[in-house]
């Protein structure tokens, strides 16, 4: 037969005896408590804010906070396929800005714009005008992030991520842009246009002129293009000394 003390203890009804401190002795430990579910992000730029709100927070950001926020963005969708974010890299007072389409996969992996055997390309372009990667120059893209096996960036996430590109033009404030390949320009100038028809003249973007050429991974590809690219990056260093009639087109940013 079960004693009290076991039918009790069954019941849920035995006291529960604790000791005492004694002054001067360690309490005994407390027992841990249930761990409270994290805090929430301060920010969850694709549910919390809607187009215009966050856009008006990125053109308010800083170079302190500008990294942090790209890298905290899920805005389109990109960050659930890249590794990391690739802001940019630079000389933030520029007057040299130059940008590309979208990161691939070796930027992807390192978070820098342009490396590889482009990049080695661009360098090498920038060195044959006495100028090196951030000295005078910042790199950017469109995109911040990689789009999956680097498939050309969709129209949502291309605006979705504008406003970090035109916060980074605010604060850089360059004295010219360097469109880097057709699709970077199609972009920023809103047309629909072969490179061919957009060299050798001056754009504007964001009341910045702009200059179009080609991307070094293409050139990569078709060797012969590269004196092009040359004549492009004169045409550039031209516009930048005030040398260049500036051709705004009706219609374009």
């Amino acid at each position: 037969m079960p004693t009290r003390d076991e039918i009790l203890t069954e019941l849920g009804l035995v006291p529960t005896w604790r000791r005492r401190a004694r002054a001067g002795a360690d309490a005994a430990p407390e027992a841990p408590r249930p761990a409270e579910p994290a805090a929430a992000p301060a920010r969850a730029c694709a549910v919390s804010e809607d187009a215009e709100s966050r856009a008006a927070r990125i053109g308010r950001l800083e170079w302190r906070d500008f990294a942090g926020d790209v890298d905290a963005c899920t805005a389109c969708g990109l960050a659930q396929s890249r590794k990391k974010s690739v802001p940019g890299v630079g000389d933030v007072h520029a007057e040299w800005l130059l940008v590309g389409e979208a990161p691939g996969s070796e930027e992807d992996a390192k978070g820098e714009p342009f490396v590889g055997q482009a990049g080695k390309l661009l360098d090498n372009m920038l060195a044959a005008l006495d100028m090196k990667r951030g000295e005078n120059v910042y790199i950017a893209n469109v995109l911040k992030c990689r789009p999956p096996n680097n498939r050309t960036p969709e129209p949502r996430e291309v605006d979705a991520c504008r406003p970090y590109l035109d916060r980074q033009i605010a604060l850089i404030a360059p004295k010219l842009i360097v469109a880097l390949g057709k699709s970077a320009a199609t972009t920023l100038l809103g047309v629909d246009a072969t490179i061919a028809s957009l060299r050798g003249r001056v754009h504007r973007y964001q009341g910045v002129p702009l200059v179009v050429t080609y991307h070094p991974a293409y050139l990569l590809r078709n060797l012969p293009e590269k004196a092009k690219a040359w004549e492009d990056l004169l045409f550039a260093r031209r516009t930048l000394r005030g040398a260049a009639v500036v051709d705004t087109v009706p219609g374009q940013n």
